[in-house]
């Protein structure tokens, strides 16, 4: 009740973030307005948790208790962070969409930086049919792009195919598209070539350049990376049903996400994944440039490389992860207290791992972790400090036992922000 008339009070509401149009459009119909929207949205609840942190702000109807002072902390912090989230997804739904555009542009400039190449390349050398089969080819791949831009122009354009659904770069998809646009262009060089042949034995010669001998090492690159593609996510889906793995939606894609997992650090197995495949990517680039008339002839050896490097990736996909795990629950104790056992009304400690999910570290995600305790859902109250919150972390949750929870024993059981459940823990309650 208290914290009811606080927040009756204290005049705060979600409109007090939204702000629509002071000093500038934050509305969500453009990206800069969705990008200002967010970033207003971020910097007001900011300064709205620091001064929390800082013991300021609190009304005089909740200030006398500490339990009422966390409650009304916690639920206005709640509100805040449901705007920002609200604010971030706006803005990320407005870049994916302007990301089409540009994903074309840079299609585009590749073919002109590929012009300007082969035109500086071609003095002294001449102008050959394979530069023009080169051109002709990035012109084709373009034109694919850009029309794949406009079917997914609300996913991202181009890279929509990438985009996983936790609405990040996949790794195996980026990697494996990647190489198929470079064999496709391959084949189209040689066709483009064999289009402006004249001369029989320069015609039988390109088509024996399509033999399997010839490029035995690139088809077996493609063939292992796309199917390392179709594997992890099948693997990644398996494992999020079955509460193995915590997976969390991003906002938007970003190109980190090619380097790091979804809290943001970077990763052994996919950097590595990402350098080796883009080693040997540009290898088979300079042979073909060296040798347009025949498919990349990727030595075994980097072949072998490859393959290394896509079975570490994909044994690091199986390592990741793993289901939150409660290892035990005590009675919350400040200093002075005397030593009692669980009562209602008394603050317990969950003690475990796991509890924040990676990419879970936003309040709108935090505020959405709940502790069963008998058949009573309780919210885990936000407790801010100064750049960041104490409480829940990953290890530690306090949550206070409700009247509502009957004398006797009872089972503990947190349930994450991703959804996922621990196991179940049974504690004693007195009356």
């Amino acid at each position: 009740m208290a914290v009811q008339e606080a927040r009756r009070g204290s005049g705060s509401d979600k409109g007090a973030y939204e702000a629509p149009h002071g000093g500038g459009c934050t509305c969500g119909d453009c990206p800069h307005g969705a990008r200002e929207g967010h970033r207003r949205a971020v910097a007001a609840f900011l300064l709205r948790r620091d001064e929390f942190a800082a013991g300021q702000g609190l009304p005089a109807a909740v200030a006398h208790s500490a339990s009422a002072s966390r409650q009304w902390v916690s639920e206005e912090l709640t509100q805040s962070a449901e705007v920002v989230a609200e604010r971030g997804r706006a803005e990320g739904e407005a870049w994916l969409a302007g990301l089409g555009r540009r994903t074309a542009a840079v299609a585009w400039a590749a073919v002109v930086l590929l012009l300007l190449v082969q035109a500086l390349t071609a003095i002294g050398a001449g102008w050959t049919a394979a530069r023009t089969a080169g051109l002709a080819a990035a012109l084709v791949v373009a034109g694919a792009l850009t029309a794949a831009s406009w079917f997914h122009r609300a996913r991202g354009g181009a890279l929509a195919p990438v985009i996983g659904e936790d609405n990040r770069l996949s790794t195996s998809r980026a990697v494996a598209a990647v190489w198929v646009l470079f064999v496709a262009y391959a084949v189209l060089v040689l066709a483009g070539q064999l289009a402006v042949a004249s001369d029989g034995d320069r015609r039988d010669a390109l088509i024996s350049g399509l033999e399997l001998a010839r490029g035995a090492g690139a088809v077996t690159v493609l063939a292992v990376v796309c199917g390392i593609a179709v594997l992890v996510r099948r693997v990644v889906g398996l494992r999020v049903l079955g509460q193995r793995l915590q997976k969390v939606r991003a906002d938007r894609p970003r190109a980190a996400d090619l380097l790091t997992d979804d809290a943001g650090r970077g990763t052994f197995a996919d950097i590595q994944y990402v350098v080796i495949s883009t080693v040997a990517l540009v290898f088979a680039a300079v042979r073909l440039a060296r040798r347009p008339e025949q498919l990349p002839d990727l030595p075994w050896g980097l072949a072998v490389v490859v393959l290394v490097s896509a079975a570490t990736y994909v044994a690091g996909k199986y390592a990741e992860g793993g289901r939150p795990v409660i290892l035990s629950v005590v009675r919350a104790r400040e200093a002075g207290d005397l030593d009692a056992p669980i009562r209602t009304g008394d603050d317990i400690e969950i003690r475990g791992a796991g509890f924040v999910p990676p990419g879970a570290q936003r309040a709108d995600r935090l505020s959405r972790m709940v502790v069963r305790i008998g058949a009573v859902n309780v919210h885990v109250p936000l407790v801010p400090v100064t750049g960041g919150f104490s409480n829940p972390a990953d290890d530690l949750l306090t949550v206070p036992v409700p009247a509502d929870v009957e004398p006797g024993r009872v089972d503990v059981q947190v349930v994450t922000g991703a959804g996922v459940e621990t196991n179940r823990y049974a504690i004693d309650v007195t009356d």
